[in-house]
């Protein structure tokens, strides 16, 4: 993604990377940009802003990304191992400038505790002799920042650290908006909840049940290898899927779907909902749909649903094939208990 064939002389009046020490294998930086607008994840994001920061440094770089909530956390590695995701820690970064640490990781070892220092060891961080630190900021909020450390000798030229801090001040607004979407994505979670416990406080019996059986179905999509971003519609599949209910049983599943009618990123969702009562063998409603021509979510949402309703995974066996799609119980068998 983040190459392209070696420019064979350096153009009239563009730097010499021998004086400059950037790396002139680096693609068109609105290239990249685009190549992150369509990964929208914080780590797809750092990640790619990582490579492309090595790419400007002229390889032989390690990095990891961390980002400020509250306390400072890994979001993203870069030739490091995944294991240092989500660790909680202090560093060279916390003045959020950018700046050359010419000591190695001797900071970073200094300010983190026991447990930490045993992930930094597990990740030859000792081994790092110099390193880049460039902030993350946005109209002077400070989200994170970008690490990256050499374990040669060679240096890092104040051109480098220039372009690797105009790419980082490139990159910021990205995340902003990242953020900004998962703070809504956590609201309308809240809210979706709220409403869900309000329509099953109508009928005692059913309080819980949408949690349980989005809890379900997001373990067997996750089985399956679904993404993120399909784990989430499949999240407010399953939590709505009973809605219509607030308007009495009958007609349930094609009422709650015209709840997100108008919706397009929950589009899949909308379709789970209006046909989770269908049948594998095309005896279901409303649409006798059979087989595969039902939506994925809805039959991951039948599987779920019945599973709850029958407290074992053992008794959907006679349904498999007929009701239920028989892979997706035989999955559902497999789960961890």
């Amino acid at each position: 993604m983040f190459r392209r064939p070696r420019t064979p002389q350096t153009p009239t009046g563009s730097p010499d990377p021998r004086k400059t020490g950037i790396s002139m294998d680096a693609p068109d930086p609105t290239r990249v940009l685009a190549d992150l607008v369509a990964r929208p994840s914080l780590e797809g994001v750092l990640e790619g802003a990582l490579g492309y920061a090595a790419t400007l440094m002229g390889g032989h770089v390690q990095g990891y990304a961390v980002v400020r909530r509250g306390q400072d956390h890994v979001s993203a590695v870069f030739g490091y191992p995944r294991s240092l995701l989500g660790a909680a820690l202090t560093g060279p970064w916390a003045a959020m400038r950018s700046r050359v640490v010419a000591d190695g990781s001797r900071e970073l070892y200094e300010t983190n505790g026991p447990e930490i220092i045993t992930l930094l060891d597990e990740a030859s961080m000792q081994e790092v002799k110099v390193t880049l630190v460039v902030p993350l900021t946005v109209r002077g909020r400070h989200l994170g920042a970008l690490i990256l450390d050499r374990v040669t000798s060679e240096g890092i030229t104040p051109a480098v650290q220039e372009a690797v801090t105009k790419w980082a001040s490139a990159v910021a607004p990205l995340l902003g908006i990242l953020e900004g979407r998962e703070e809504w994505k956590q609201a309308a979670r809240q809210l979706t909840g709220a409403l869900v416990e309000a329509v099953e406080s109508r009928d005692f019996d059913s309080l819980g049940h949408a949690q349980s059986v989005t809890d379900v179905s997001l373990k067997l999509g996750r089985a399956m290898g679904l993404a993120e971003r399909e784990l989430e519609e499949l999240w407010f599949a399953a939590m709505l899927h009973d809605i219509g209910k607030i308007h009495g049983e009958q007609g349930h599943a094609q009422v709650g779907a015209n709840f997100l009618h108008g919706v397009p990123h929950l589009a899949e969702a909308q379709k789970a909902i209006r046909h989770h009562h269908e049948r594998w063998d095309g005896q279901g409603e409303p649409d006798k749909l059979a087989a595969e021509a039902v939506p994925l979510y809805a039959r991951i949402l039948a599987v779920a649903n019945a599973f709850v309703r029958v407290g074992e995974a053992e008794r959907l066996k006679p349904q498999a094939g007929k009701g239920l799609d028989a892979r997706l119980v035989a999955l559902l068998e497999k789960l961890p208990k």
